[in-house]
């Protein structure tokens, strides 16, 4: 970051390619001004060996990572998820446990650039985002970026920041870009922010406000690790990290969020997660439910889901496995339900088992879901299929 150079260069060139890509996408997703979900999945249907080929990459990327943060492969492959999803992470949990390792980990995975932000009450706006300066020399104001300008950046402590240092980040982690001083800067891509929070200290933090906590594509704890994997742990010390390379580049993960676009998502099952969101702001256990911005965090981790397992179609399992990492923090309980020692977690679960699970029938399966498979994706309405283990988190 000090080098403003290699900076700026490395800024102009994720510019330009990164309005491409766009602007590619853009194309795509207006092909179809009817705007129905079956035939522009159909327009953008991936082939076998894409399939192959992105569920490979991201395999790799989490048994790197897997290395390193041993035991946790659920929570390594959420974080990978969210990556390919293009959504953020927010990690609540104690001291310790290897949330900054985990970080770390995935921006050497990718070889991607990695900025650590360690937040403090001091730390400005400005830290973040970058501030321009008058260069004497040239008689005109340069732009020295923050922070922030890098593919994975960590907000380490995100609740020990001021709530104006905390709001700095809501445009990059929303729209991609930063405004300084009226010039916008678009964020190489990809880019992803990982923030930690400590749950047992209240004492000198800013809690984070439901609208920033809601940006956060989903939010994990990594826990603690069993007897046998703590011994793994300190046997390794620093060896696995030393010994980690990279197994991708920016240029694969940008790719894999483009592959991702392409998994279809059926009308009946698209309506079934709708469903489950709107059924958040009707539950007599939830004051707040859900956004819009839940469906839309849902619909595209279930996609990256589904193409992590090799799908080129999403299944109700994936909705139902999913809902409660992309949902329960979003939620906020009434005071009734608080006072019953009811989690926001366990109310997931009783609207996933509350609504009906849709049932794709065979007819035009294989032209627009089971092409790369020949089969169809069916799955009983009594089906549970990781909600438990979701529901558990």
């Amino acid at each position: 970051m000090s080098e403003s150079s290699n900076v700026d260069k490395t800024r102009g060139v994720s510019e330009s390619s990164g309005a491409d890509r766009v602007s590619g996408v853009d194309k795509t997703s207006n092909a179809n001004e009817s705007g129905d979900v079956r035939k522009a999945s159909g327009a953008n249907r991936l082939s076998d060996t894409q399939l192959a080929n992105a569920a490979a990459c991201i395999k790799k990327i989490v048994d790197n990572i897997e290395t390193v943060i041993i035991g946790k492969r659920e929570v390594v492959e959420l974080v990978v998820l969210s990556l390919v999803s293009g959504g953020h992470v927010l990690i609540e949990d104690v001291p310790g446990v290897g949330k900054t390792s985990l970080v770390s980990a995935m921006a050497r995975s990718i070889s991607g650039a990695f900025k650590r932000i360690q937040f403090t009450p001091d730390v400005m706006p400005s830290d973040v985002t970058g501030f321009s300066i008058f260069n004497q020399k040239t008689r005109e104001f340069e732009f020295r970026p923050g922070a922030v300008i890098s593919n994975i950046v960590l907000a380490d402590e995100i609740n020990r920041a001021s709530a104006k240092t905390q709001s700095s980040l809501l445009e990059a982690m929303e729209e991609q870009q930063v405004t300084v001083d009226g010039h916008t800067y678009r964020l190489p891509r990809p880019f992803m922010v990982l923030a930690t929070q400590n749950p047992l200290e209240s004492f000198g933090t800013y809690p984070l406000p439901e609208a920033q906590i809601d940006r956060f594509l989903i939010k994990i704890s990594i826990g603690y690790p069993s007897f046998g994997q703590e011994v793994r742990v300190v046997d390794l010390g620093e060896k696995a990290k030393i010994a980690l390379g990279a197994v991708a580049d920016a240029e694969d993960v940008a790719k894999l969020i483009d592959d991702k676009e392409g998994v279809f998502v059926a009308p009946m099952l698209l309506s079934y997660l709708v469903q489950l969101v709107a059924a958040t702001r009707n539950h007599p256990d939830i004051q707040v439910g859900s956004s819009p911005r839940g469906s839309i965090a849902l619909y595209n981790l279930a996609r990256s889901y589904a193409l992590y397992h090799g799908r080129s179609y999403v299944i109700p399992d994936d909705v139902k496995y999913l809902a409660p990492f992309a949902l329960s923090h979003r939620l906020i309980l009434t005071h009734e339900a608080r006072l019953s020692n009811k989690t926001n977690q366990q109310v997931v679960a009783s609207i996933l088992d509350s609504v009906a699970v849709p049932v794709v029938e065979p007819a035009g399966a294989g032209a627009n879901v089971g092409a790369n498979t020949g089969t169809k994706p069916v799955v009983g309405a009594g089906a549970n299929t990781g909600t438990s283990a979701g529901a558990n988190k």
